[in-house]
Parts: C-alpha cells; sequence; structure tokens
C-alpha cells in the first residue's frame, strides 16, 4: 500500500468516526432533520424494529424526527468501539458499533427515563458530498427503568 493510500485511508476513518459522531449529536438534538437529512445518501435507509423502516434522505429526516416528538422525547447517545471496514476502492465500506443510550420515552403511563444497549450496522459510501450513511440499522438488545434519583423521591412525611 502506497503513501496515499495509506493516508487515504486515515483519513476516511476519520471521516467517517466523525459521520458517526454528528448521527449521535443529530439524535440528542431530538432528531433535528436539519442534522440528521445531510448524514445520509439520497437512497440511504434506515431501520429498527419497534420504531420503523425508513427509506430516502427527506423519509428518513422526517420519520427520525417524529420519532423523536412521539416516542423518544430526551437522549443522550454514547456511540462506543466503531469498527470501521472500508472497501479495496476506498470509497465505501461497512462501520459497526455499540451504543449505551439515556432517554426518556414516552409510554402508555407517560414520560419514563430509561437506558437502552444495543448497537448499530452501518454501510457508507463516499458520495460527491463526503462520506453518508448508505444504510443505517439499529439492533436494540436491552432496555430498562432508570429509577428517580434519591433527592426526587417524595419522603413518607411530605
Amino acid at each position: 500500500m502506497t503513501v496515499e493510500q495509506r493516508l487515504a485511508a486515515l483519513e476516511a476513518r476519520a471521516a467517517i468516526t466523525d459521520l458517526v459522531s454528528r448521527y449521535a449529536l443529530g439524535a440528542d438534538r431530538r432528531n433535528d432533520p436539519a442534522l440528521m437529512g445531510p448524514l445520509f445518501a439520497a437512497d440511504g435507509s434506515w431501520s429498527s424494529e419497534g420504531f420503523a423502516a425508513l427509506e430516502g434522505r427527506e423519509a428518513i429526516a422526517a420519520g427520525l424526527a417524529a420519532i423523536a416528538a412521539d416516542k423518544v422525547l430526551w437522549s443522550i447517545h454514547f456511540m462506543v468501539a466503531p469498527v470501521i471496514t472500508l472497501a479495496d476502492t476506498g470509497m465505501s465500506g461497512s462501520c459497526q458499533w455499540y451504543l449505551w443510550e439515556l432517554c426518556t420515552m414516552q409510554t402508555d403511563e407517560g414520560p419514563q427515563d430509561q437506558w437502552l444497549g444495543g448497537w448499530y450496522d452501518a454501510t457508507v459510501s463516499n458520495t460527491e458530498d463526503g462520506w453518508r450513511f448508505q444504510t443505517v440499522v439499529l439492533d436494540i438488545r436491552t432496555q430498562g427503568n432508570i429509577a428517580p434519583p434519591l433527592f426526587l423521591k417524595k419522603s413518607a412525611a411530605g
């Protein structure tokens, strides 16, 4: 591998890592369509069982915003241990990472603080606009409720 190829691979990995980070930022801004839409290729897809299967950049941006409005009222995403594999051409690849998320979910009983754990599987491509997600699949593997902090619990006297 030439020095130029090695440099191109390092730059691609940095750009893909940044793409994952910008995804987390957009998700934590209530899936802001102005932040989330540009992360995807025009013909991209996003899916997660129990949430949605979305096709196309505009549908992804609108669909993720609707999920934030209806189901995930607040969140903070920890994207952990991304593994990036580039194709031989250096113009596409795959990326997997773990998700650890604290969130407030709308439930039948009202808003509830929860945690989620799982992983993302994505494919990426280097488009004329830079690196973009081609596909993103979120696989939530575990979920639980967060008890309110002790200082917020009402005492028996009050």
